[in-house]
């Protein structure tokens, strides 16, 4: 069985329906929680890179020791052409990994239930719009030279795309549950149901979404 290198950046931002999704189409996942003191190699060891999601900034590297060499490890999954997907933070690590800009996001954040157009579909997404979770405050705000675009929202341009052959960042979660969405909420000290409640209505059609999505790279993987 194929495996992916699972990087989570925080215990509250976990790899959600990954877990189910990803084994049942041939990929184990071998999760590390550097916050919980795993070391992050120094080059991808596995058949495949996951970049997780996390409260902290692309730059934050100070503060958060490993981001450096997570940055590092997607740089290396790029070059080699290794299937990599970043989610969220991982997005915006893969855009500064291979020479984009993230900053927050002057539209304001991108809290719950939201709507994300697929304008240039490729192996894992179809075109058109679909509902998506979202739970950000920073946002991609130049690509890498050589990224290609594949969704965008009404506030933020760039949420989906792609760099190089087999490396995705998505802004938003298609991992997501209702459950994480109120985790996320309760930790900010939000109301949990304004924005539990429409994902809780829509979950069923972003379940099919993200195991679609789930399903595509895990194919991309095991080929």
């Amino acid at each position: 069985m194929a495996a992916a290198l699972v990087i989570q950046h925080a215990a509250v931002e976990g790899v959600g329906r990954f877990a189910d999704w990803l084994p049942a189409h041939g990929v184990d996942l071998r999760i590390l929680r550097p916050y919980d003191a795993d070391s992050v190699p120094d080059e991808v060891d596995a058949d495949a890179l996951i970049v997780m999601g996390g409260p902290m900034g692309a730059y934050d590297d100070a503060a958060v020791p490993w981001l450096p060499a997570t940055k590092a490890l997607l740089a290396d999954a790029v070059e080699r052409e290794i299937p990599t997907l970043g989610v969220c933070l991982g997005a915006q690590l893969l855009a500064v990994a291979a020479g984009g800009k993230v900053e927050r996001g002057e539209a304001g954040p991108e809290l719950g239930l939201d709507s994300v157009e697929i304008h240039t579909p490729d192996a894992l997404f179809d075109m058109g719009a679909i509902p998506v979770v979202q739970w950000h405050y920073d946002t991609v705000t130049e690509l890498p030279r050589d990224a290609v675009l594949l969704g965008s929202s009404k506030r933020y341009a760039r949420q989906a795309l792609r760099e190089g052959p087999a490396a995705w960042g998505v802004q938003f979660h298609v991992e997501a549950t209702a459950r994480m969405v109120s985790d996320w909420a309760s930790s900010e000290r939000l109301d949990p149901a304004g924005v539990v409640d429409p994902v809780t209505a829509a979950e069923e059609r972003l379940s099919a979404i993200g195991e679609q999505v789930a399903r595509r790279f895990a194919a991309r993987v095991t080929s």
